[in-house]
């Protein structure tokens, strides 16, 4: 997977490479009444990257655990797992499938579709860097969600519309 604009050290070798949830780590930053920010993670519970011959056939799907939500603040943690906004009960999960990457003079992105709350989105995910280690693959990439657009609207002008979403996968043969 050469990876034109990304950071490259040594590119894996071709092959499906099975996401380490363990080693894995999806980070989100937004804001609260526009000027709080707010931080926290989702857990990966399995994944895969399938790295082609060539790039723009390369492939990622991943599933995050909706109620693995933490902010580090219990109430709002709860708030956030309620039908109100991310409904884990009835969405207990949340996929990224892209089908292939995408590079252009402003770097390199995967184009997927994103599903939050049963409602599937195209999502863009730039990336990063891109490491080799013999058997082992790091992928380091960013997105911008629109919360809106998965239904997710409660606590209008309250909470922002949008979370920068980071992710740093780690995959094996």
């Amino acid at each position: 997977m050469a990876i034109s604009g990304a950071a490259e050290q040594s590119l894996p070798a071709a092959g499906s490479y099975e996401i380490d949830p363990a080693a894995s780590t999806v980070r989100f930053t937004t804001r609260a009444f526009g000027l709080i920010p707010v931080r926290g993670t989702f857990s990966v519970t399995q994944g895969r990257i399938v790295v082609a011959g060539t790039p723009e056939e390369s492939s990622v799907d991943v599933e995050l655990d909706a109620a693995s939500f933490a902010s580090g603040i219990q109430r709002r943690d709860d708030h956030v797992r309620s039908p109100d906004f991310l409904d884990v009960a009835r969405h207990p999960t949340i996929g990224f499938r892209s089908r292939g990457v995408e590079r252009s003079a402003q770097g390199t992105s995967l184009r997927g579709e994103l599903t939050v709350c049963g409602v599937t989105r195209p999502v863009a995910v730039t990336i990063d860097g891109v490491v080799g280690e013999g058997e082992r693959i790091t992928v380091n990439g960013a997105a911008s969600v629109d919360r809106y657009a998965f239904g997710v609207r409660k606590a209008r002008g309250m909470v922002a519309r949008r979370l920068r979403i980071t992710l740093e996968a780690v995959a094996h043969r």
